[in-house]
């Protein structure tokens, strides 16, 4: 890459973790202009403003739009989590922390100006109807889908509805070059949050989690039986990139590993509450070993089961510093489909720490730390980790761990280059892997069908001619690598988009792991370790 291109990546991905804070409220009118300044008038003050321009104003003026930038400046006082969800988004967020929707079950494409299916969901409303990826929607029930370049959620919400109802949908199926017609009844749609799961080594099983949701513990129960069936006595739980969600589900999910009566965590209010969580007996691996991925990324709910388990002497903790979230949320209606998730305490890990980064400059600054992160060279190096000795804390067996701004591993494992995160970023956040998969296969999709699953993760290989064609599919989009360095690379990404598009997401998983430095470092420790990790090079200052 070209010595100006060196932070773009970097840059690029801070911005995206930033969060948009709004909060609406319902305003009365039945007081006298005088109330508006009276000693009482704090929460007066803004509605008798509202109403005053709802009522009084010369020109029309959407006093919703009024209300959010409003309270966005009243929660840009508070704490970056503290965050406003409009109605309009509601029903989107409540069905990714719930695990479901009801819809027909298919990843799709606006592929030029038609809704092209990526695959079906197995098991699912389109899946048992017969729909195959590839296959063009053309039109459901009387509306025209094709030639319209309408948005993505507008797609979706012509394809939802309320559950046991059907749609009527018309269907160009390229393969065949006929056109069918298709029923769908709408069912409930997993939406998953343990992305991936399958056997790492012959006795070590892997599980994936993405975000914690009302769905992910009887996720992750069914997925650690599926693998200890398979002969999993060890475990790696990769929570990298993971935002977090439910504290109630972390605490479960924390349960798994910790014997009776171990503290999970505890809480504490502004009125000095402490409220306590434990470990019960339901643990289904404990005494088991157990690897914990984190990085930059994982947040709140992942920080709660990697602090569990390191200041209990649980396992390994392996990656990154993590995001660094100690504040917990409640979310509260509003009463009008809109709702607040407001800050209602923070939490501490079994030691006593708070692993909150300090938010006292502001919102973009404290979602901008990563670059601060990354400039210093925290991300490349242990060494420049810098930690308050005032913040140490000693765990039963002696371990020293520290508070403030996330979760330091006790086996640190550096970021890769700039070239190889941009090929990440080029596989997850801007999905060129994924499109340029898609066009590659709609060319010819036959070429694929001689292969069995795991026929295809054992003979299938990436040649010359579809990576010299993914290179030229990126240098129209005006991006500069030194491709040919990370050809092996590239190949393997190339051929897990394939696996994911023509089989799984598990399958996918199984074969970007074999370019994982964390796991390649997993499978070191696992041969290596006698006895329990240290962490070194970690610089305490006062």
């Amino acid at each position: 890459m070209e010595k100006k291109n060196n932070y773009i990546w970097p840059t690029l991905f801070a911005l995206a973790v930033a969060i948009g804070i709004f909060i609406g409220g319902k305003l009365h009118f039945d007081d006298t202009p005088e109330k508006l300044f009276s000693t009482n008038s704090k929460k007066d003050k803004l509605n008798r403003l509202i109403d005053y321009i709802d009522y009084e104003y010369v020109d029309e003026i959407d006093t919703d739009s009024i209300v959010d930038v409003t309270v966005n400046n009243i929660l840009g006082k508070l704490d970056p989590h503290s965050v406003y969800i409009p109605k309009s988004e509601m029903e989107q967020v409540s069905e990714n922390m719930k695990g479901d929707f009801v819809g027909i079950g298919v990843s799709f494409y606006m592929y030029k100006d038609t809704i092209t299916v990526i695959r079906t969901i197995k098991n699912g409303p389109s899946y048992m109807s017969g729909i195959k990826p590839g296959d063009r929607i053309l039109i459901a029930d009387k509306d025209t889908l094709f030639g319209q370049r309408m948005p993505n959620n507008e797609v979706v919400s012509k394809l939802k509805g309320k559950i046991g109802t059907k749609v009527d949908l018309k269907i160009y199926r390229k393969s065949k070059n006929k056109t069918l017609n298709i029923t769908v009844t709408r069912d409930r749609v997993p939406i998953k949050s343990v992305e991936s799961y399958y056997m790492l080594k012959k006795d070590m099983g892997y599980i994936k989690i993405n975000r914690f949701a009302e769905s992910t513990f009887g996720e992750f129960k069914d997925a650690l039986r599926k693998l200890k069936l398979r002969g999993a006595q060890k475990l790696v739980l990769d929570l990298r990139d993971n935002p977090g969600g439910y504290l109630g589900i972390a605490e479960k999910l924390a349960d798994e590993f910790l014997e009776d009566n171990k503290l999970i965590l505890y809480t504490k209010n502004k009125k000095g509450r402490i409220k306590k969580a434990f470990a019960t007996r339901k643990g289904n691996f404990e005494d088991k070993p157990v690897y914990v991925l984190i990085n930059e990324r994982s947040a709140s709910a992942s920080e709660i089961i990697a602090g569990a388990l390191q200041d209990n002497d649980i396992g390994t903790i392996v990656g990154r510093r993590s995001f660094g979230k100690g504040l917990v949320q409640r979310e509260m209606d509003l009463g009008d489909g809109s709702a607040v998730r407001l800050t209602v305490s923070r939490y501490y890990t079994p030691t006593g720490r708070s692993i909150q980064k300090s938010y006292k400059k502001g919102h973009k600054d404290y979602y901008q730390k990563f670059l601060e992160r990354y400039r210093s060279g925290e991300l490349i190096s242990v060494d420049s980790i810098k930690v308050a000795d005032s913040l140490k804390f000693e765990t039963p067996k002696g371990k020293i761990v520290y508070g403030g701004g996330g979760i330091i591993p006790d086996v640190f494992v550096p970021i890769g280059s700039n070239e190889e995160e941009a090929i990440d970023s080029m596989d997850g956040t801007y999905e060129f892997f994924s499109r340029f998969i898609f066009e590659h296969l709609e060319k010819d999709r036959m070429q694929y069908l001689r292969f069995t699953k795991n026929q295809f993760l054992d003979e299938f290989r990436v040649d010359d001619i579809l990576f010299d064609e993914f290179i030229e599919f990126v240098l129209n989009r005006k991006i500069k690598l030194d491709f040919y360095a990370q050809e092996e690379r590239i190949k393997t990404y190339l051929k897990a988009n394939i696996a994911e598009q023509l089989f799984s997401p598990n399958l996918a998983a199984q074969i970007k792991g074999s370019y994982d430095s964390m796991l390649e470092k997993v499978k070191e420790l696992d041969t290596t370790f006698l006895g329990e990790p240290e962490i070194t090079g970690i610089k305490a200052r006062n």
